[in-house]
């Protein structure tokens, strides 16, 4: 959305690009100077005189500088006051711009935006997805405790709205309130478990970055999302696949078991590891092949595509799973990917380039074919040199050190001496790993000694000196070169170590000690603290090993340091004098002296900084940083043993409860009803998506977790069976000559015991009984024109029930005269559309507690058709469509069409189908070909659209063999429901619940003549597809429905009065409530 405002605010005419700065005034000529102290009190002005002037474009072209003046980081909070009077200003563009400012401003203008809250509050009802999303923004931008509960109620709204973009908005909004009011926690933990069930990609990882800031802990609430999370991570935008991605990878380290097992063997390798035959003997029974987790599997597989994102941050977050997650051997896909990104910026280089350089210190393997790539360019900055010979030295080893050593000596004559000094301390690092080198290195240090740069004498100093002490007495030549060349060194620390080295293996040098001392003493007055104190050391060391020839010496440098300026040489003199020249009084140490100086020290160990880094989890700003950062989430150990994997499982088929719950009944204590319709409005989300979370996808069957396993088969059966019967979909109806046809026609009539079958029956034997049921429906025409298209569903519902079905021998069932039973609720499945006409002789099914919402058969049904295609731009095939108002023979959440096709032209039209279903996130059922339909021919079939509880247009390609065409069914709001009854009390109490922002309410003028109850009942059915419910007053009329796709409540309330009646529209959809509304009342209004 702010890409559209943005967009305005660069290149416009008077913009932010113009000659004179917005907000500016221009100089004067000769106030120029006196300009740098004056203020500038008309600053804006004609900013604020445009946003408060009447006209339109004045005010939008000021909102476009504004917005221009908070892009280039310019200070507009004074225009405020100016910018929040247009917040309900009805142009849609203007009042994306105000959004946009407000939001950036709302924080600081505290008080002044809680002056239009209530105008944000209205905005979270208006039609447009945008505005309600900006509106929700601006909401959660005043942080203000007062409004903490209006914010609750606004984020709760927002999560079950249509749109996947509020929805989106309403997880971001999760994380600001939590900021705000930590008490809200548990109210929000219920937002995000019912968010985290949304099917929509964009959803997604927002919902999953409020989860990591509100209740990271909560791994419980992602067991039943963790199927669908994976499923979805490709489709999910870039930012949420690094969210979910991190977040999978934590919740994995605690659900899986570890890969990485030492006695593990993998069922696809011969053999992990080698042990001794003692060792096999005695692991023999107890070794088992390792067999990973299928979600662990299923997560790995996953990812693996996104390593070809062209997101270097996602490349990295799949890298890290891989290297936390995946088997060993599994890791190196990553290896690739990682030196692609070498490429990018030298920012994604830098964070790039430390997780390599953490990967290389244990797998060396992985990065040595790519050694090339680690080599310096001279274009690279000094933290990229740094990093790229960190990888190369922990690359290094027998086999290719002799490159990279040739490397390393183009590296030190580098004009930059910090990368050059880096250089030498890699070598010694070299020297120190592989002792086959260490020779070499030396002597090539050593020769650096003669460098003119004082840099890299000073590190070769200090390298030499550590390598020296790994093996002192076979270097003694090297310690006489270096005492040689101190007269020449200037910095400090190489001066310093060049002491050390002399005075701790002075025996190794008994000649030239003494002499370098004897130089020390002159200059002591003028050297560095650190060399002083090395000198005061040295002569120490001397004194107990060649007192003769330095006791003088030391004397006077002890001398010298008893009065220097800096506090620690004067301690460390008055120390050394005490400890090797003891008074008479003290000396208790003295003996101890020789032990105390001259200890034998052992050789420093040269590693890599980053040998520590493992321990923080790769790509994570702790891990750049080496320490902790807040907020970070510590990677778990891998658990003894595997948690339970149920815990992941989703049925296949949940038992969906009717929409009120009963009167006078308690609640189950564990509900599954969803926060928010999982077939909501959904721009983004593919229709293959709803399929990936849940295996066995759409079967009315209900089945156990065994027969699970086998629902691709038993799915793949039941579509081919509904495509060969969609061309029998039929529906009841009233009408004359239907009353005829059924008379000349009569029906075969089928008794309950057709439909019942024992409860130990197998899957098969009922499917077998089901073609039995069908063969005899399709052996009747009636039964083809004129039984209820939901009859088939019912059918197949209750011969796949598991519970038997009592047989009454003395009452025969007519399929035509369903409707002269009496209701009963049936706990049925989410595919199947259960009618209470038929339920009473299903004796046998487990019956659920009595709703208050009893669906019923359209009170009436339109005959007004629509025109698909046009017989002009069909080429003689001429569609038109309808909505026959009945459930849909194919889903329960599907709006039924009926299609004519007319052959208008003068050759036979052959294969008419659909074979492209362009719709973004609606599901479409086609009918079945028709081969052939000859000129001057109609035909009839049926399909099922839907909606996803949206009026946007179906698209789709209708197609014969020669020709396609484009066409699109357009539903009216009143076509997206389904008649529900129910008693007047329930009817108030179901009211009583849809209050607030859920209800939608208008003053009608009606005319004398709609005054009657039976012109406005005709009118109402006539507009949507809602039932009547009984009222006890002669001025109230009340009808309701339930959504199709997503079940939701609808109440329509009308209350006449003397000039005219009030409209009221309850449901908690309120997009669809407003809708509704603006229809009924031009419906109503009209005469």
């Amino acid at each position: 959305m702010l890409g559209m405002a943005n967009s305005l605010c660069y290149g416009e005419q008077g913009g932010a690009d113009s000659g004179v700065e917005v907000g500016q005034e221009t100089p004067t000529a000769g106030g120029a100077g006196f300009g740098l102290f004056s203020t500038d009190f008309k600053r804006n002005e004609d900013l604020k005189e445009m946003l408060e002037s009447s006209k339109e474009s004045l005010k939008l072209e000021a909102m476009k500088r504004v917005v221009g003046l908070i892009a280039k980081g310019k200070n507009a909070s004074e225009l405020f006051p100016a910018v929040v009077k247009n917040v309900a200003n009805k142009n849609l563009e203007l009042k994306k711009l105000v959004y946009v400012y407000l939001v950036r401003y709302a924080e600081e203008q505290q008080d002044l935006a809680l002056l239009s809250i209530s105008t944000f509050q209205r905005a979270l009802k208006d039609p447009n997805q945008l505005i309600r999303a900006s509106a929700l923004r601006v909401l959660s931008s005043i942080r203000v405790p007062i409004i903490v509960p209006i914010m609750m109620l606004a984020i709760k709204e927002a999560a079950s709205d249509l749109s996947p973009y509020v929805r989106k908005t309403a997880a971001h909004a999760i994380q600001k309130l939590y900021s705000l009011d930590a008490d809200q926690k548990d109210h929000l933990i219920e937002v995000i478990e019912k968010l985290l069930k949304d099917k929509s990609t964009l959803v997604a990882g927002s919902v999953v970055m409020a989860f990591e800031e509100v209740c990271p802990d909560r791994i419980d609430l992602i067991h039943r999302n963790y199927r669908k999370l994976c499923n979805l991570l490709m489709d999910v935008e870039e930012w949420g696949q690094v969210v979910i991605i991190s977040m999978l990878t934590r919740y994995a380290r605690t659900q899986f078991i570890s890969p990485w097992k030492e006695d593990g063997v993998f069922e696809n390798s011969e053999k992990a590891f080698y042990e001794s035959d003692e060792e096999k003997r005695k692991s023999a029974e107890e070794t088992k092949p390792y067999a990973m987790d299928p979600d662990h599997r299923l997560l790995l597989r996953s990812t693996k595509p996104l390593l070809q994102s062209r997101n270097t941050a996602v490349v990295m977050s799949v890298a890290q799973l891989y290297w936390h997650l995946a088997p060993k051997h599994e890791v190196n896909i990553i290896t690739k990917s990682l030196v692609r990104l070498l490429r990018s910026h030298r920012e994604v280089q830098y964070i790039v380039l430390q997780n390599i350089a953490t990967m290389s210190i244990q797998r060396k393997g992985m990065f040595e074919p790519f050694m090339k790539s680690f080599y310096v360019r001279s274009t690279d900055a000094t933290h990229i040199k740094t990093l790229k010979l960190e990888i190369l030295t922990n690359l290094a080893n027998e086999a290719n050190i002799s490159t990279v050593l040739r490397e390393f000596q183009t590296y030190v004559k580098s004009q930059d001496k910090a990368f050059a000094a880096a250089t030498i301390q890699a070598i010694g690092r070299c020297a120190t790993n592989i002792s086959e080198i260490t020779d070499t290195c030396l002597n090539g240090l050593v020769l650096l000694l003669s460098n003119r740069d004082e840099t890299v004498v000073a590190e070769s100093v200090v390298v030499i000196r550590k390598l020296l002490q790994t093996q002192p007495s076979e270097h003694s030549d090297i310690i006489k070169h270096m005492a040689k060349l101190f007269d020449n060194i200037t910095v400090p620390m190489a001066r310093a170590s060049i002491l050390w080295l002399i005075g701790e293996y002075c025996e190794h040098v008994p000649k030239i000690a003494p002499d370098v001392l004897r130089k020390m003493a002159k200059t002591f007055h003028n050297e560095e603290d650190i060399v002083k104190l090395q000198t005061v050391s040295l002569a120490a060391k001397l004194y107990l090993t060649n007192s003769k020839q330095t006791k003088l010496l030391t004397q006077y440098i002890l001398n010298l340091g008893k009065y220097d300026q800096n506090y620690d040489i004067r301690d460390r003199t008055r120390f050394i004098r005490q400890l090797i020249v003891p008074s008479e009084r003290g000396g208790a140490l003295s003996k101890y002296a020789r032990r105390i100086l001259l200890a034998p020290k052992p050789a420093p160990v040269l590693q890599s900084a980053f040998k520590d880094r493992d321990r923080f989890q790769l790509g994570t700003l702790s891990h750049t940083l080496n320490s902790k950062a807040t907020g970070y989430l510590e990677l778990s150990d891998w658990p003894p043993m595997a948690p339970d994997q149920s815990v992941r499982n989703v049925e296949v088929a949940e038992a969906m409860k009717e929409w009120s719950p009963a009167v006078g009944k308690a609640k189950s204590s564990k509900s599954d009803d969803k926060f928010y319709s999982d077939s909501g409005e959904e721009e983004d989300e593919q229709a293959a998506d709803s399929g990936s979370d849940e295996e066995g996808g759409s079967e009315g069957s209900t089945r156990t977790p065994a027969e699970s396993e086998n629902s691709e088969t038993s799915e793949d059966s039941s579509q081919s069976e509904k495509s060969s019967d969609s061309g029998t979909g039929v529906k009841k109806t009233t009408t004359q000559k239907n009353k005829k046809l059924q008379q000349a026609k009569k029906p075969r009539k089928v008794s309950p015991s057709a439909c019942s079958l024992p409860a130990n029956r197998h899957i098969g034997d009922k499917r077998t009984a089901m073609q039995d049921v069908t063969g005899h429906v399709r052996s009747s025409l009636a039964f083809q024109v004129h039984v209820k298209p939901f009859l088939s569903c019912k059918l197949w519902c209750s011969v796949l029930a598991p519970s038997q079905v009592e047989e009454k021998p003395k009452k025969e069932v007519s399929l035509l005269d369903l409707d002269d039973f009496s209701p009963a609720a049936v706990t049925m499945t989410k595919s199947s559309i259960l009618s209470p006409s038929v339920l009473s002789d299903l004796h046998g099914l487990s019956l659920a507690a009595s709703s208050p919402a009893i669906q019923v058969s359209p009170v009436f049904v339109p005959v007004h058709t629509y025109e698909l295609l046009h017989r002009m731009t069909g080429k003689g095939l001429a569609a038109q469509y309808h909505f026959s108002r009945q459930p849909c023979i194919y889903d329960d959440r599907m709006i039924s069409v009926q299609l004519t096709f007319s052959n208008n032209g003068d050759h036979t039209l052959e294969n008419i189908h659909i074979s492209e279903k362009t719709s973004a996130g609606q599901n479409i059922h086609c009918f079945s070909p028709i081969e052939c339909l000859e000129p001057e021919k109609s035909v009839t079939v049926s399909m099922g659209v839907d909606f996803n509880d949206s009026t946007q247009a179906a698209s789709f390609q209708l197609c014969t063999k020669a020709e396609g065409f484009n066409v699109s069914i357009q539903p009216a709001v009143g076509e997206l429901l389904l008649p529900v009854t129910m008693s007047e009390q329930d009817f108030s109490k179901e009211q009583g619940k849809l209050q607030g922002m859920n209800e939608s309410s208008a003053t009608i003028a009606m005319t004398p003549e709609s005054i009657t109850s039976q012109p406005l009942h005709r009118k109402v059915v006539n507009m949507a597809n809602v039932g009547v419910v009984p009222s006890g007053q002669n001025n109230v009329h009340r009808f309701a429905a339930k959504l199709v796709s997503s079940g939701a409540l609808v109440l329509v309330c009308v209350v006449q009065k003397d000039s005219g009646a009030q409209l009221t529209v309850n449901t908690e959809k309120t997009i669809i409530g407003s809708m509704l509304l603006r229809e009924l009342q031009t419906v109503l209004s009209a005469p």
